[in-house]
């Protein structure tokens, strides 16, 4: 095909040119700039448009952070239409957010800016020992995210702009200890109580359906009894591991390799230090804070005098409960391991110097180093393994991007068939039966991916056969897949599922004899109750419950102005309840510990109230619209 282009240049020039000068007179230019803008806007905020492509890379951008962050979650769970809408919710929010910074005319500092990526764990982690910021991996981080440095740095000054919104209502959210504790008492009340329960079970046997009632359910819910749609399907796998078998290593590369890194490779030097700590937290008084300074002082000064005493002095001044009984000693330690301050004079130490005093946020120390443990320099024999393996792996990944596009372009170019290119790049063709829409539980790698799934079962894939496009399923894993045979949803048979019919039929009557009865008791008993309720229990939401979440609620929210009362509740399959209502109890004191526990945990719920209100006034004030359609919860017992 592509030779024939090269060949007929002007011709194939002559048809485009026919192609895209009707199509601009049809749809114009705004037409095709709108091609190019995400699609549809799926929700509005004031005059700004959110597309169905900001939602779609949005989605994928949480669920492959989600999928990070937690390898064993269950994939089907991120592709879902609730889970999509959340995500549609949250960039509605920011865009609200963004508003309200905008309109409040709020913005953040240089200094604030770099104040937080000084903080922020995930930059520290790309220090080198120095202290000094690897540029290169912090490079990598961004471009992890799909920005250059400058783009990442924009986006963290941004999302503080936008915490600027919220934080001065949830840092003054006020909640008073007495209010809380009433409020929390009769959350937590208890309430003594009778309880009939009308079981299905026990109307089962009295129920025989006659065939023609087993069809006319069989014929009423023909989505319960559904074969669901599968496929036989072969498929490759591209990944770094797949690279990596094809990496040939040249022997001059890894002794470069060894003579550049040996110093790492064998491993840090670790230093041994004993130290006196005077306490001097950071927000402690200036005046206390120079008192301490000068007790270290003074301190320094007698062990200069006297350094073998140095033991003696930590155990009997320092403020550092760990490890004065141990004469100051703070065994061996590397690089990363102690505050900044601390390390930088450690490792500027000669072994048996005493430092100045040292400055930190925990206060000021005075540091002996007792010891130097000094890498030994290991030979090229002892690391080549792991020398290979490094070499290895930089050089696959570097490959990996020209392997990916040979692998994109083959499973596109020979569509009918996944051989061509895994015999060219040396892959294995797997195969697989009765593979489904959604991942089987349990389900991992390329199998369990959502993504993948859709290509299988995508039109094109199921009604020509063709192979599926290059996805990428995970970081530096690519699968292509063909089904060679499809099956698709279909209704069963009755003869074929009648057992489960008849189960069926029987369970929804006896639910329904059940709730019969029991609203029938209920009524009854009201005027004229009877002697033999079981025994009576206590039930609170406090510890585990003993009783359906339903029936729960139900209890504690019923009026008890007039006691005994009676509710009934109905639990559904699993039948009909009639409470009797006896005794209304405070809840058992908490500990004093646990009580300001639960006041922090309702003056959050508070403060969450509160900001929830102020949301739903500014997404009012910006005129919200969500024009995609909110999912409606699955009805019970289908998928």
């Amino acid at each position: 095909m592509f030779d024939f282009v090269r060949k007929h240049t002007k011709v194939m020039m002559f048809l485009m040119f026919l192609l895209i000068i009707p199509a601009f007179v049809l749809v114009g230019v705004d037409g095709f700039r709108r091609l190019g803008d995400g699609g549809d806007a799926v929700a509005t905020v004031g005059s700004h448009n959110i597309t169905q492509g900001e939602w779609d890379a949005a989605h994928k951008t949480e669920a492959d952070r989600l999928r990070a962050s937690s390898p064993n979650l269950d994939a089907k769970q991120l592709d879902t239409p609730e889970s999509r809408f959340i995500t549609l919710e949250r960039l509605v929010r920011e865009r609200v957010l963004a508003e309200a910074v905008k309109d409040a005319h709020l913005s953040t500092s240089d200094a604030r800016l770099a104040r937080e990526l000084q903080q922020s764990p995930t930059i520290a982690s790309l220090r080198r020992p120095d202290g000094s910021l690897d540029v290169e991996r912090y490079r990598q981080l961004a471009a992890s995210q799909g920005l250059t440095p400058e783009g990442f740095e924009a986006s963290v000054r941004n999302q503080l702009s936008l915490r600027q919104v919220e934080a001065g209502l949830m840092s003054t959210a006020f909640s008073p200890a007495t209010l809380a504790d009433v409020a929390l008492n009769a959350f937590y009340e208890r309430r003594e109580v009778q309880i009939s329960r009308f079981s299905p079970s026990d109307y089962a046997g009295k129920i025989t359906p006659t065939d023609a009632e087993v069809e006319a359910y069989y014929q009423a819910n023909p989505i319960l009894f559904q074969a669901t749609e599968s496929a036989s399907i072969e498929y490759v796998v591209l990944d770094l591991e797949t690279v990596k078998k094809s990496i040939v290593l040249n022997e001059q590369d890894l002794k470069s390799y060894y003579e550049q890194n040996v110093t790492r490779l064998s491993g840090k030097e670790e230093r041994r230090a004993s130290h006196v700590l005077i306490n001097a937290p950071k927000d402690m008084p200036a005046d206390n804070r120079k008192k301490a300074r000068e007790r270290a002082e003074a301190l320094l000064a007698q062990v200069r005098k006297s350094p073998d005493s140095f033991a003696d002095v930590a155990k009997k001044n320092s403020q550092d409960a760990g490890s004065a009984a141990n004469g100051g000693d703070l065994d061996f330690f590397g690089r990363g391991a102690m505050v900044k301050p601390f390390e930088d004079a450690a490792f500027a130490l000669k072994k048996g110097a005493i430092s100045d005093v040292i400055e930190s946020d925990f206060g000021f120390h005075i540091i002996k180093l007792t010891d130097v443990k000094e890498p030994k320099q290991r030979s090229f024999e002892e690391l080549r393994p792991s020398i290979e393996a490094d070499l290895r792996t930089q050089q696959a990944q570097r490959k990996f991007a020209e392997t990916a596009e040979a692998f994109t372009n083959g499973v596109y170019e020979q569509s009918d068939t996944l051989g061509p290119v895994a015999e060219r790049l040396k892959l294995e063709v797997k195969t697989v039966n009765d593979l489904q829409r959604t991942p089987a539980p349990g389900a991992k790698g390329v199998l369990g991916s959502p993504k993948f799934l859709a290509a299988v079962f995508s039109p094109d894939s199921i009604e020509k056969k063709r192979n599926t496009e290059a996805v990428e399923v995970a970081t530096n894993q690519l699968a292509a897949a063909r089904i060679t045979q499809y099956s698709a949803a279909r209704t069963r048979p009755l003869a074929e599922v009648k057992a489960n019919v008849v189960a069926r039929l029987v369970a929804s009557r006896a639910a329904e004899m059940a709730k019969k009865e029991g609203t029938q008791k209920l009524t009854d008993w009201k005027t004229n109750a009877p002697n033999n309720l079981p025994a009576s229990l206590v039930i609170t939401r406090e510890g585990q419950q003993t009783v359906p979440s339903q029936m729960l609620d139900t209890v504690l929210q019923a009026d008890t102005t007039n006691l005994p009362t009676w509710v009934g509740v109905d639990l559904g399959p699993q039948g009909y309840a009639v409470v009797r209502i006896n005794k209304v109890m405070s809840r058992s004191p908490a500990a004093p510990t646990m009580a300001e526990q639960e006041r922090k945990q309702y003056a959050q719920w508070v403060a969450g109230a509160e900001n929830q209100a102020y949301y739903k006034m500014l997404s009012q004030r910006f005129k919200v619209q969500f024009k995609a359609p909110r999912p409606s919860k699955t009805p019970l017992g289908q998928s």
